[in-house]
Protein backbone atom coordinates (compact mmCIF):
# COMPACT_ATOMS: atom_id res chain seq x y z
CA UNK A 1 0.00 0.00 0.00
CA UNK A 2 2.98 2.30 1.26
CA UNK A 3 4.57 1.57 -2.67
CA UNK A 4 1.21 2.38 -4.32
CA UNK A 5 0.40 5.43 -2.15
CA UNK A 6 4.36 6.58 -3.16
CA UNK A 7 4.24 6.03 -6.22
CA UNK A 8 1.03 7.93 -7.09
CA UNK A 9 2.16 10.66 -5.22
CA UNK A 10 5.48 10.78 -7.07
CA UNK A 11 3.73 10.60 -10.35
CA UNK A 12 0.86 13.66 -9.54
CA UNK A 13 4.28 15.80 -8.22
CA UNK A 14 5.94 15.34 -11.44
CA UNK A 15 2.80 16.14 -13.89
CA UNK A 16 2.21 19.60 -10.91
CA UNK A 17 5.35 20.74 -11.89
CA UNK A 18 5.54 20.11 -15.71
CA UNK A 19 2.46 21.20 -17.07
CA UNK A 20 4.01 23.28 -19.69
CA UNK A 21 6.13 19.99 -20.65
CA UNK A 22 2.89 17.97 -21.37
CA UNK A 23 1.10 20.33 -23.82
CA UNK A 24 1.80 20.80 -27.39
CA UNK A 25 0.41 24.53 -27.49
CA UNK A 26 2.12 25.69 -25.00
CA UNK A 27 4.73 28.96 -26.10
CA UNK A 28 8.39 27.83 -26.57
CA UNK A 29 12.01 30.03 -26.66
CA UNK A 30 15.04 28.40 -28.62
CA UNK A 31 18.18 29.45 -26.88
CA UNK A 32 21.02 29.03 -30.01
CA UNK A 33 24.24 29.46 -29.70
CA UNK A 34 26.11 30.11 -33.10
CA UNK A 35 30.12 29.80 -33.15
CA UNK A 36 32.14 31.97 -35.85
CA UNK A 37 35.01 31.31 -37.87
CA UNK A 38 38.05 33.09 -36.72
CA UNK A 39 37.54 36.99 -37.05
CA UNK A 40 34.06 36.89 -38.67
CA UNK A 41 31.97 37.85 -35.44
CA UNK A 42 32.07 40.96 -37.08
CA UNK A 43 30.14 40.09 -40.08
CA UNK A 44 27.68 37.61 -38.12
CA UNK A 45 26.44 41.06 -35.89
CA UNK A 46 25.95 42.88 -39.13
CA UNK A 47 23.97 39.84 -41.03
CA UNK A 48 21.82 40.03 -37.86
CA UNK A 49 21.25 43.58 -37.01
CA UNK A 50 20.47 44.58 -40.37
CA UNK A 51 18.93 41.56 -42.08
CA UNK A 52 18.36 38.35 -39.92
CA UNK A 53 16.44 39.49 -37.06
CA UNK A 54 14.25 41.20 -39.67
CA UNK A 55 13.69 38.09 -41.60
CA UNK A 56 13.05 36.21 -38.33
CA UNK A 57 9.76 38.70 -37.52
CA UNK A 58 8.79 38.04 -40.91
CA UNK A 59 8.48 34.65 -40.17
CA UNK A 60 6.38 34.64 -36.94
CA UNK A 61 9.94 34.29 -34.76
CA UNK A 62 9.92 36.47 -31.77
CA UNK A 63 13.52 38.23 -31.10
CA UNK A 64 14.13 38.03 -27.04
CA UNK A 65 17.49 39.19 -27.30
CA UNK A 66 21.20 38.57 -28.60
CA UNK A 67 23.82 38.52 -25.85
CA UNK A 68 27.79 38.28 -26.22
CA UNK A 69 29.68 36.66 -23.62
CA UNK A 70 32.01 38.15 -21.36
CA UNK A 71 34.64 36.01 -21.90
CA UNK A 72 35.36 34.25 -25.03
CA UNK A 73 36.11 30.69 -24.87
CA UNK A 74 36.02 27.80 -27.84
CA UNK A 75 35.90 30.36 -30.28
CA UNK A 76 33.71 33.44 -30.84
CA UNK A 77 30.17 32.93 -29.78
CA UNK A 78 26.81 34.61 -30.38
CA UNK A 79 23.95 33.21 -27.95
CA UNK A 80 20.32 34.55 -28.54
CA UNK A 81 16.88 33.65 -27.69
CA UNK A 82 13.69 33.68 -30.34
CA UNK A 83 10.19 33.10 -28.93
CA UNK A 84 7.43 30.99 -30.85
CA UNK A 85 3.78 30.03 -30.40
CA UNK A 86 4.45 26.38 -30.27
CA UNK A 87 7.07 23.74 -31.23
CA UNK A 88 5.21 23.08 -34.33
CA UNK A 89 5.14 27.13 -35.15
CA UNK A 90 9.07 27.18 -34.68
CA UNK A 91 9.49 23.60 -37.04
CA UNK A 92 7.57 25.70 -39.46
CA UNK A 93 8.96 29.10 -39.30
CA UNK A 94 12.68 27.64 -39.93
CA UNK A 95 11.38 25.81 -42.85
CA UNK A 96 10.34 28.97 -44.15
CA UNK A 97 13.26 31.06 -43.07
CA UNK A 98 15.46 28.76 -45.00
CA UNK A 99 13.50 29.09 -48.35
CA UNK A 100 12.79 32.35 -48.28
CA UNK A 101 14.70 34.04 -51.62
CA UNK A 102 16.04 37.24 -49.30
CA UNK A 103 17.72 34.64 -47.19
CA UNK A 104 19.18 33.03 -48.77
CA UNK A 105 20.15 36.09 -50.96
CA UNK A 106 21.80 37.75 -47.59
CA UNK A 107 23.15 34.39 -46.97
CA UNK A 108 24.95 33.82 -49.87
CA UNK A 109 26.63 38.15 -50.17
CA UNK A 110 27.47 38.10 -46.55
CA UNK A 111 29.58 34.57 -46.75
CA UNK A 112 31.41 35.95 -50.52
CA UNK A 113 34.72 35.82 -48.29
CA UNK A 114 34.12 32.53 -46.51
CA UNK A 115 31.49 31.31 -44.71
CA UNK A 116 30.69 33.13 -41.30
CA UNK A 117 29.28 30.08 -38.95
CA UNK A 118 31.55 27.45 -37.97
CA UNK A 119 28.84 25.48 -35.37
CA UNK A 120 25.15 25.59 -34.64
CA UNK A 121 23.77 24.68 -31.02
CA UNK A 122 19.74 25.05 -30.40
CA UNK A 123 18.05 24.08 -27.21
CA UNK A 124 13.89 24.56 -27.08
CA UNK A 125 12.89 25.85 -23.71
CA UNK A 126 9.57 26.04 -21.67
CA UNK A 127 8.97 28.91 -19.05
CA UNK A 128 8.57 27.66 -15.61
CA UNK A 129 5.28 29.31 -13.69
CA UNK A 130 8.05 31.33 -11.75
CA UNK A 131 9.25 32.97 -14.72
CA UNK A 132 9.23 36.55 -15.36
CA UNK A 133 9.45 35.79 -19.65
CA UNK A 134 6.08 33.86 -20.20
Amino acid sequence: MKKIIFTLITLFSFFALTPALAADDSPVFELRVYTTHPGKMPDLLARFKNHTTKLFERHGMVNVGYWLPVEQKGGDKLHYILKYKNRAAAEAAWKAFAADPEWIKVQKESEANGPIVAGVESTFLVSTDFSKIQ
